[in-house]
């Protein structure tokens, strides 16, 4: 019994001491488990993690490339823009170098052409002066005269000996819309006397002896001097010279206008 005894001690001993060493094991394998699942997942959102941020960087990428591309859309939409315009005057460049060369080839033939224009509009102008109120006739007559040196010159071009011929019948034309006072000189009485000569356009041409003895005007008809009766235009005369070089302000003048006859007057 004794024996009996002591043999189911050491069994349960036994027992009881492999079901601790089971358990221990038990506890050992649940808790590598638990840290093997553990560093599982640590090493799951960890990649989680390191892939999240490799999308946000692709993500990045992505937007710079966009917004990189865009800029560049920009820059080219300008570039065609700028480009358009500079075709265009290249194009304008290029009808105005056809339009120059046809330009250049008629050069010469225009220059033939307008030398012998600008020689008889000179001839006419004289003409003109020589037939005209005989007012400034030594200026006028050296303007002419100046004009004739010019043509022979070969270091004036073509466009200027064109731009001062213009010039003096423009100056001419002037004549007809002006009034003018100077000094020279008339024969009167077989004497010449120093005058004021009064120039109102080109219809009166008057003088006035320095003194106030003498008033006369220009006959167109006769193409000669007349005197002036002095008690109807002396003081008109007198007043219109001092109009003209304003040294009084301007008046009605009752001027003598010389047409067909002297009973004009």
């Amino acid at each position: 019994m004794l024996i009996n005894r002591t043999n189911r001690k050491l069994t349960l001993n036994t027992l009881i001491t492999a079901l601790i060493s089971i358990g221990f094991s038990v506890s050992m394998f649940a808790q590598t488990t638990v840290d093997q699942v553990t560093q599982e997942g640590e090493k799951r959102a960890d990649a989680g993690a390191a892939e999240q941020q490799r999308i946000e960087q692709i993500a990045n990428q992505t937007d710079k490339l966009l917004t990189d591309y865009k800029t560049v859309t920009k820059v080219v939409d300008g570039l065609l823009v700028y480009n358009s315009l500079l075709q265009r005057q290249i194009d304008n460049q290029e009808r105005e170098k056809t339009d120059l060369a046809t330009s250049m080839d008629n050069v010469a033939l225009i220059e033939r052409q307008i030398i012998p224009m600008m020689t008889r509009m000179i001839d006419s102008l004289e003409q003109f002066i020589e037939l005209d109120t005989p007012f400034l006739m030594d200026e006028r007559r050296s303007r002419l005269v100046r004009l004739r040196g010019m043509m022979e010159r070969s270091d004036v071009t073509a466009a200027e000996k064109f731009r001062r011929v213009i010039e003096a019948y423009q100056i001419e034309n002037d004549y007809g819309r002006t009034i003018e006072a100077y000094r020279g000189s008339v024969d009167i009485g077989g004497n010449q006397q120093e005058v004021d000569f009064l120039r109102i356009g080109r219809i009166s041409l008057t003088y006035q002896s320095v003194g106030g003895q003498h008033t006369g005007a220009w006959d167109t008809e006769t193409e000669t001097w007349v005197e002036l009766p002095p008690e109807k235009y002396k003081s008109q005369v007198a007043h219109g010279i001092r109009v003209a070089r304003k040294q009084v302000a301007p008046d009605l003048l009752i001027i003598p206008v010389i047409a067909a006859t002297e009973e004009s007057l």
